[in-house]
């Protein structure tokens, strides 16, 4: 029985994958979501102790060791192993000095004893690797399988049902080829038999006018087959990417802090290769089946033997190429890993070259460089060795299929067994034979693909949404109403991080700029992005007045909110479009009035085209000066509520700052003003300043309360302000 195995879906999903597989290896199926959940998954990935309390967590028992390769072969496996410092696996079997393991990455694997130490152990310290050893105990044993956590088909119908009548249409296509192409040799065989052996030259006339209709017909089906294929694919493809879209768009904010930027870009890869399998791979298998069938009947017609010598022959090449599938895995995973160091080593070459050159250690780093050359070169080797004893072996199966064939068609037309026109139809239909071999095996790993980025969408359109349907929204936030934090704590996710936040309550008044400082790290933007909902506390609780904030809608919410954030995003669009985000035409009275306010009039007048020159990506680029009074532009636009500043003047000159603030005092005018600074320039007018120390408030009061105090925020200004001791 194989080990069970699934691919990892993100970059950083290897470890709560090879904690999926031993559950499933142990007979319990869990969705890839709720392991990731358990594991407290990051953008780092994961360490070994967040899989340790993810496994604990669904029922096993867990002893996480460092031992050398006697002590591994001795412990109980399947076990997780800590691969090349950076990866987790799974080693489910030790046999005959081979290492079986099952690479969430890369997929089923087998190593000799080097391969697997050079990988696991650091050889240049102990000769030691990590492993991490399972048990199940009977709460793991007690629980069920996790609903939604299989693959699921069903939501792709109804794109294709969308188009019923067209795929009926494609299928008559693919069966009036196929008859078509069967009518072939039977004119070939009339030719042979009745046009040569009787002389008519008309009869061989007739029968060629014949085929050429059965190729212009052959032609048009296939036209109108394309066209049909097409008009479904680009339209299911569409509509698929739509719903995919307006998916991700309702999903939390922070997901998209948890998931690289890849992979998302590869689930919307991923519904092209779902598409492309159904309507291309799918249907054209099931084309070549229904030829094999066809024709395999019209052989067995023909003669028996030779029916039975095609089927032997087709048998034992796909059994010969599936018998080099599992080394060439091997090889494939050896190149991908040497492949990756000698792309890592070539851009430290290029990147260090100043350092390179001042230590004068250019023979070392090309030496480097030769070894992983010698070991490309070596794989390469073994490659090619491979492919030609693979094509070799498929050669001479085919070629000796095709002799044997020949002289058993030979045979019959001299016994009498066989015409010489049923014999000329036999190769002919051989020949078209061979392809739908082929294809079927492209089919078998077209389905893996398809099935993987199944289940990569299926897990996206799995998730909760922002705003849980049948939920009751509050879609009006409360006017004139301040904010207040109460009892709040908050750890981002990942075993073994800190709380950020340790019981924080704030008040925040209604019409009054609240300004929040501390050092680096002392939790003053996890305020901000708390309030802003892009995560839940783990603890406590914010409120508008005294409606609780997690009442209101999201968007109403949001839409009240003028944001300025450390990271702000300029859209590759005009620099109108990126000042009134959302609205189209713009309002030229609020329009003027932002430019205004984030005093950038003056670099708009300095650009050829104004308001309508193209910036971001695409556009002209700006500096971080330019951006960030872009993005002031933008909040004060929106003429919010509640203005939420996370350091939005850092990258401006000290006049440009005093400009902006002292536009942005006449701004503030009624609105509730929240401001997280390190430039303490620009909190000092504030009516309350908050000042925070690893997670805790430590200091509230005015500019003048806190310097009298001298404490933390006496010391923090007391360089920027010169204030002296």
């Amino acid at each position: 029985m194989s080990f069970p195995f699934y691919k990892q879906f993100d970059l950083m999903d290897c470890g709560p994958t090879c904690l999926r597989m031993i559950a499933r290896h142990y007979g319990r199926s869990f969705k890839i979501q709720t392991l990731r959940q358990y594991c407290e998954i990051n953008r780092e990935g994961v360490s070994l102790l967040g899989i340790h309390n993810a496994a604990e967590k669904i029922g096993f028992e867990t002893d996480a060791i460092r031992t050398d390769l006697e002590g591994l072969k001795d412990a109980e496996l399947p076990a997780i192993l800590h691969w090349r410092q950076n990866h987790f696996v799974v080693l489910y079997k030790i046999k005959n000095n081979k290492f079986y393991l099952a690479d969430p990455g890369n997929g089923l694997i087998r190593l000799n004893t080097e391969d697997f130490v050079n990988n696991w152990t650091d050889r240049e310290e102990s000769g030691e690797g990590l492993a991490l050893l399972l048990y199940p105990t009977e709460q793991f044993e007690a629980q069920a399988n996790e609903q939604g956590s299989e693959v699921r088909w069903s939501f792709l119908f109804g794109y294709f049902m969308a188009y019923r009548k067209l795929i009926i249409q494609l299928l008559f296509g693919l069966a009036a080829g196929s008859l078509l192409q069967l009518i072939a040799p039977f004119l070939t065989q009339s030719i042979v038999d009745i046009g040569i052996n009787t002389r008519n030259l008309n009869f061989i006339y007739m029968i060629l006018i014949a085929q050429g209709a059965l190729i212009i017909g052959r032609v048009s089906v296939e036209f109108i087959r394309s066209w049909i294929l097409l008009h479904i694919s680009i339209r299911v493809n569409i509509s698929i990417l739509t719903d995919f879209i307006i998916k991700l768009m309702k999903l939390p904010m922070g997901f998209f802090d948890t998931k690289m930027t890849g992979d998302i870009m590869q689930r919307m890869n991923d519904q092209k290769k779902i598409e492309t399998f159904l309507t291309g791979t799918a249907l054209t298998t099931l084309f070549s089946i229904f030829n094999l069938l066809i024709f395999s009947i019209v052989i067995a017609y023909y003669n028996l033997t030779i029916f039975f010598v095609f089927l032997t022959s087709s048998v034992l090449y796909i059994g010969w190429i599936t018998l080099f599938l599992k080394r060439r895995k091997v090889l494939n995973y050896k190149s991908f890993e040497i492949s990756a160091k000698n792309q890592s080593t070539v851009v430290q070459l290029i990147a260090g070259m100043q350092e390179i050159k001042l230590n004068n250690c250019e023979q070392q780093k090309r030496w480097e460089w030769e070894d992983i050359q010698a070991g490309l070169f070596n794989i390469n080797v073994k490659n090619l060795a491979l492919n030609q004893y693979q094509q070799g072996g498929s050669l001479f199966i085919n070629e000796g299929k095709n002799l044997l064939i020949a002289f058993l068609s030979a045979r019959a037309v001299i016994y009498g067994d066989m015409t010489l026109g049923a014999m000329v139809a036999v190769q002919y239909i051989i020949g078209q034979l061979n392809s739908p071999i082929e294809q079927m095996l492209g089919f078998i790993q077209g389905f893996q693909d398809a099935k993987i980025s199944l289940e990569r969408l299926n897990e996206i359109y799995q998730m909760d949404d922002e705003e849980q349907p049948g939920q009751e929204w509050n879609e009006n936030v409360p006017a004139g109403q301040g904010l207040s934090i109460e009892h709040l704590s908050f750890r981002y996710p990942g075993t073994g991080n800190l709380a950020v936040l340790k019981d924080i309550s704030l008040h925040i008044p209604q019409g009054k700029t609240t300004a929040i400082v501390g050092m680096s790290g002392s939790g003053k933007t996890t305020i901000l992005k708390l309030l802003l909902r892009f995560y839940k506390p783990d603890q406590g609780a914010i409120k508008i007045g005294t409606a609780s904030l997690d009442s209101i809608s999201y968007k109403a919410w949001r839409g009240e909110c003028g944001v300025v954030m450390q990271d702000g995003f300029i859209f590759s669009d005009t620099i109108e479009h990126n000042i009134a985000v959302g609205e189209s035409p713009a309002d030229p009275e609020k329009l003027k009035h932002a430019i205004r306010i984030a005093n950038i009039q003056d670099f708009i007048d300095s650009l050829p085209r104004g308001l309508n020159t193209m910036i971001g990506a695409e556009g002209n680029g700006i500096s971080q000066g330019q951006l960030q009074r872009m993005l002031i532009a933008r909040a004060v636009y929106k003429d919010p509520q509640y203005i939420f500043f996370d350091e939005a003047t850092n990258s401006l000159d000290a006049n440009n700052e005093w400009m902006i603030m002292n536009n942005l005092k006449e701004f503030f005018t009624g609105r509730t003003v929240i401001i997280v600074a390190h430039r303490l320039s620009t909190v000092k007018d504030a009516d309350n300043i908050v000042v925070l120390d690893k997670g805790k408030i430590i200091e509230q009061g005015t500019h003048q309360e806190l310097t009298n105090l001298k404490g933390a925020y006496y010391l923090l200004v007391k360089n920027q302000l010169e204030l002296g001791t």
